[in-house]
């Protein structure tokens, strides 16, 4: 009788360890799916990996990107469950890059669906045959007195303050800042019309940026989703871990900071 009961409990303890390595596992596989769901269809950290968006985004910055900004999309193919809004100038979006849809990309929307897109030799961008209003900042030796979370140094552009040019932009409502190589040769120096379905994004740094002046206009398929703010920033990452910051060298004053 004795040894029944033992048995018996025996069976029950190993059922109840049964139940909750069951329980464990549903939980954690749960886990999983709600954060796949949400990298999939709501927001999705990136790491700025060059200097193409500065004085927007600097190398290292963090950022999240909100995946659900123009609409929801099968995962893993560029079929669209439903579109929201539609992309607007002046957007900063992260996209599959039109030569290698395996790479990601981040620039700036400036041409919209019929505009026509030219760049001035001095680097001034023009839409629809207007320049754009742009307002010239007087940058030398500290940025960072320019205006808050203004915050780059000569190691970012590869050069002296003094051999860029640096600006105030307005698209369509937005301002941000822009930067201009002195003496750059500038070869986009025709006018090109935006095919419907498509944008024309460029670069922050104008002459740094391999961006729809190289590669073409960008189909709205590509897109992933709409840059908001830095979350995280810094001056170095980790050797072993490249995607991680070396939390002695965080950009304090970046965190949080809004794109626009």
């Amino acid at each position: 009788m004795s040894e029944t009961v033992a048995k018996t409990d025996k069976q029950n303890m190993e059922s109840k360890k049964k139940a909750k390595f069951g329980e464990g596992m549903g939980s954690f596989l749960l886990a999983v799916l709600a954060i796949l769901a949400f990298r999939w269809a709501l927001f999705e950290p990136y790491v700025i990996p060059s200097g193409s968006m500065i004085p927007t985004l600097l190398i290292h910055d963090h950022i999240l990107v909100n995946k659900f900004a123009y609409g929801l999309r099968v995962p893993f193919t560029k079929t669209w469950l439903f579109k929201n809004s539609e992309p607007k100038r002046g957007d900063v979006v992260v996209f599959r890059s039109v030569e290698d849809a395996s790479y990601f990309m981040i620039k700036r929307i400036v041409g919209l669906p019929g505009d026509k897109i030219e760049v001035e030799p001095e680097g001034y961008l023009k839409i629809n045959g207007e320049r754009l209003p742009s307002k010239a900042l007087n940058v030398t030796s500290d940025p960072a007195s320019q205006a808050p979370y203004y915050r780059v140094s000569e190691t970012d552009l590869g050069g002296a303050f003094s051999d860029f040019d640096f600006y105030e932009e307005d698209l369509g409502g937005v301002s941000h800042r822009t930067v201009l190589t002195k003496g750059a040769p500038r070869f986009f120096d025709r006018p090109v019309t935006v095919p419907e379905g498509q944008y024309f994004c460029m670069g922050d740094n104008r002459d740094n940026s391999k961006d729809s002046r190289y590669w073409g206009a960008l189909p709205r398929e590509n897109l992933l989703g709409k840059a908001l703010f830095v979350w995280l920033s810094c001056d170095e990452t980790l050797n072993f871990v490249p995607f991680l910051c070396n939390p002695l060298k965080l950009r304090w004053g970046r965190f949080f900071h809004a794109l626009h």
